[in-house]
Order: C-alpha cells, then sequence, then structure tokens
C-alpha cells in the first residue's frame, strides 16, 4: 500500500534538515577560525542561530499536525546527527572513525523506537 506524504509529514524532515546546516555552523563553524575573538564568533553564531529558529519553529509547528513532540525532538536528533557528520567531515576535514559511526547507528536505533506503535 502507497503511504500518502503529506506536507505536515514532510515539512519538518526538510526545514529541520536546512535548519540544523545553520546551527552545526553556528555552533561550530567557527572552530577554522581559531584566532578570531570570542566575542566576534558568539555574535556571528547568533545571527547563523536566528535563520535556524526561522527553519525549526516552523517545522515543530506545521509537524505537530501529525507528529508528536516527542517524534519531532526525535527526528531532530537523527538529522542533527547526519547533518553533523557531514559538516565534520567536508568542512572541518575530520575523520569519522568507527566508534563515532557505532554510537551514532546505535543513537539512531534508539530514536527508531521512539516511532513504534505504543505497546498497550
Amino acid at each position: 500500500m502507497f503511504l500518502s506524504l503529506s506536507w505536515p509529514m514532510l515539512a519538518p524532515v526538510v526545514l529541520l534538515s536546512l535548519s540544523n546546516v545553520f546551527m552545526t555552523f553556528a555552533w561550530y563553524g567557527h572552530l577554522k577560525f581559531p584566532n578570531q575573538a570570542l566575542w566576534l564568533v558568539i555574535v556571528a553564531s547568533w545571527g547563523l542561530a536566528f535563520f535556524e529558529y526561522c527553519l525549526a519553529v516552523p517545522a515543530n509547528r506545521i509537524g505537530h499536525q501529525v507528529w508528536s513532540t516527542a517524534e519531532l525532538k526525535t527526528m531532530q536528533e537523527v538529522i542533527t546527527l547526519t547533518v553533523f557528520c557531514a559538516f565534520s567531515v567536508l568542512y572541518l576535514q575530520e575523520s569519522l572513525t568507527w566508534n563515532h559511526l557505532v554510537g551514532f547507528v546505535l543513537i539512531a536505533a534508539g530514536a527508531a523506537v521512539v516511532f513504534l506503535a505504543p505497546i498497550r
């Protein structure tokens, strides 16, 4: 049977993915600029975080039509790890080791449990 995907179902995935790109740059992008003044990277990070919120708030507002808050939060965490892995390798040029990947897979497996039907 074909699962019909509506905008309220997809919006959190799309908008949270975009918001996490901004937030990951806000939290970790400054690490490529260790000689910049701390106050400057804080202000720059807050500027990026504004755009993150402009995407995350609607993602949760729209998504809450079909997803529980626990599901939205879990979705956000898995998206965060996915974006972080790409960011870490592509932007910071750091390696992900086997223990990082195993840990992230275990977190994703735990997250999958949130989406199972409740046991009654």
